[in-house]
C-alpha cells in the first residue's frame, strides 16, 4: 500500500535519511513529533548534517524531539549492530538472537509506549527499509506486537510494512 498521507498516532513510522539535504528530510517528517535514532553509531561521514548533535539540534528547532536509546554496555538498544558478542555468529549479526535480549525487548516496549502518546518515527541512514534492520529487525518485532508500521520513503510515499521472515543478517 502506498499513500501520501500519514495515519494517526499509535502507528510507528520508519525513515532513512540517506544523504539528502536536512530541509528535505524535515519535510519527510510531516507531523512526526519524535524521532528515535536507531543507528548503532549516530554519525555519518558522508552526510554530516545527520551526525547526532547536528540532527538533534535541527529536529528540536523544528519542534521534534530526538531520542537515542543508549545503553553503556550494548550501545543503541535498537541498533543493528549491538556491542554484545552473544548476538553474532561468525562475525555476523543474528537478528533472532537480538530479539531475545532483554535490553532490545525493553527498547521495543518503550517505543510502543511512546507511540501510544505521540507520533513517532524511527530513523536510520538507509533510505530503503528493505535493506535495513529497521524493517528486518525492529518492524518485525513491532508487527508481532500488533503495531502498525509505515515506511516513509525518500519520494514522500508511505508504505505499510508487511510481516516477513526475520532476516538473519544484512550481510
Amino acid at each position: 500500500m502506498q499513500t501520501r498521507e500519514m495515519p494517526n498516532q499509535g502507528s510507528i513510522y520508519t525513515v532513512g535519511h540517506s544523504n539528502i539535504e536536512l530541509e528535505e528530510f524535515l519535510n519527510l517528517l510531516n507531523g512526526i513529533e519524535v524521532v528515535v535514532d536507531v543507528r548503532s553509531i549516530p554519525f555519518s561521514r558522508y552526510a554530516p548534517q545527520f551526525n547526532a548533535h547536528n540532527i538533534k539540534e535541527k529536529l528540536e528547532a523544528a519542534g521534534i524531539q530526538y531520542i537515542f536509546m543508549e545503553d553503556e554496555d550494548v550501545g543503541n538498544v535498537l541498533g543493528g549492530e549491538p556491542r554484545n558478542d552473544d548476538c553474532y555468529e561468525n562475525g555476523k549479526i543474528v537478528y533472532e538472537k537480538v530479539m531475545k535480549k532483554s535490553w532490545y525487548q525493553e527498547g521495543i516496549s518503550k517505543l510502543v509506549e511512546l507511540a501510544g502518546k505521540r507520533k513517532v518515527a524511527i530513523m536510520c541512514s538507509e533510505e530503503d527499509p528493505h535493506k535495513c534492520h529497521r524493517h528486518h529487525l525492529i518492524t518485525q518485532s513491532l508487527l508481532e506486537k500488533g503495531v502498525t508500521v509505515f515506511h516513509i520513503r525518500g519520494d514522500r510515499t508511505v508504505e505499510k510494512a508487511e510481516k516477513g521472515p526475520v532476516q538473519l543478517t544484512l550481510f
